[in-house]
């Protein structure tokens, strides 16, 4: 009989910051508590999955009787990035942090990627990605060159004007890049940013993103894969896993249509997992410090939850989790080194399980796998045995 293992990554939701975030500049960091705590999201669904009951939380709304298992995680991995965090959600842990570039990169590399690709660079610096934008933009649709940035994540950012630049060549150049940045410069990501408009104030970043990422050792997508299950990937995953182990994809953009993209694929038959980032919970809301817009993709997605249930099968499993923080009221722009939240729900489990805290996000991948009966030498524990 067929069943699906349904992991939605809710990006950037942290719940408390971790011991060692004081070394990240991250003390006191909190995404869920302060968000919670300000502005009092409605989001009984969550509650009732058992949010409210996890251990060591910034916030009080704990229920008697939570229907879902439920606990937080320690990322045992160096970094706070959207690459490192969901490698260890499916397995794997890095001893090091991806490099970070915050004098921008090497002019050697800068000149190298100008020669490669044939245009020349604005830029070069960490940035706010819609700040650049009004800052660089005209200039960029003046003379074609590209506009180059990083932030506080492992990441080389490309953005072009639609229309001064095709997109297919725009990924093109981002393909250059990924080659190019190896050795001491192999970033967790090299990101596309296209954008539209004509001239500051009015340029807007398109659903065109994408992301290419360091090539990933074996995670449990490539382990499900040689075991003949499916691994569909919605949104951002198959870049994240530069689509190893990836069977399907539907590489929908922002949290609706993402939504609707898991909504379309779990009503196909298929056993295996259904594996989705919802990104606008940090792209759209956590870098941009929005608190009150965050509070609304909350209350959004938690209303879309008894759909996800009613459209479970009896041995479906449903995950909810996090691949690191992004406090909107911390200071900066940048994510936080955060415990992430972990629900856990299924018609064939008990409720009301508290998980506890556990030591690494892998945990989720050794659960998962479990949960189809693969045997397999990542890291992490599973929470299986627990929850029945």
């Amino acid at each position: 009989m067929n069943k699906k293992a349904i992991l939605i990554v809710l990006d950037s939701v942290g719940i408390g910051a971790l011991p060692d975030a004081a070394a990240y500049g991250d003390a006191g960091a909190d995404t869920l508590g302060h968000i919670i705590n300000t502005s009092c999201p409605k989001i009984p669904n969550l509650m009732q999955l058992g949010l409210g009951n996890i251990d060591e939380i910034g916030f009080s709304t704990d229920v008697t009787e939570p229907r879902g298992c439920y606990g937080k995680m320690k990322e045992v991995s160096a970094g706070k990035d959207t690459t490192t965090g969901h490698w260890e959600i499916a397995g794997v842990q890095l001893a090091h942090p991806f490099p970070t570039f915050p004098a921008g990169f090497p002019q050697d590399f800068i000149e190298a990627f100008e020669k490669a690709t044939g245009r020349g660079t604005l830029g070069n610096k960490p940035a706010s990605g819609t700040a650049i934008l009004d800052e660089l933009g005209e200039a960029h649709i003046a003379t074609g060159k590209l506009i180059v940035y990083t932030s506080a994540d492992s990441v080389f950012q490309i953005a072009a004007n639609e229309a001064v630049v095709p997109v297919e060549e725009l990924y093109r150049y981002c393909e250059i890049a990924r080659k190019m940045l190896v050795g001491e410069l192999e970033v967790g990501r090299v990101i596309a940013r296209p954008f539209v408009g004509e001239k500051a104030g009015s340029f807007k970043r398109t659903g065109n993103r994408r992301d290419f990422s360091a090539v990933p050792p074996e995670t449990m997508c490539d382990i499900l894969e040689k075991n003949g299950k499916t691994v569909y990937a919605v949104g951002k995953i198959e870049d994240i896993f530069c689509m190893r182990g990836i069977t399907r994809s539907n590489h929908a953009a922002g949290n609706p249509a993402c939504m609707e993209a898991a909504f379309a694929a779990m009503q196909e038959d298929f056993d295996g997992l259904l594996f989705v980032n919802l990104v606008d919970f940090d792209m759209v809301y956590g870098h941009r410090r929005d608190v009150q817009g965050y509070a609304g993709a909350l209350e959004a997605f938690d209303a879309q939850i008894p759909r996800i249930k009613e459209l479970m099968g009896e041995e479906d499993m449903l995950i909810l989790t996090a691949d690191h923080g992004c406090d909107p009221c911390h200071t900066g722009t940048d994510h936080t080194r955060e415990h992430v939240p972990v629900l856990v729900y299924s018609k064939a489990f008990c409720g009301g399980v508290n998980l506890g805290i556990r030591e690494t996000y892998a945990d989720l991948s050794a659960t998962v796998l479990d949960f189809f009966g693969i045997e397999n030498t990542l890291k992490g524990t599973s929470m299986l045995g627990e929850m029945r």
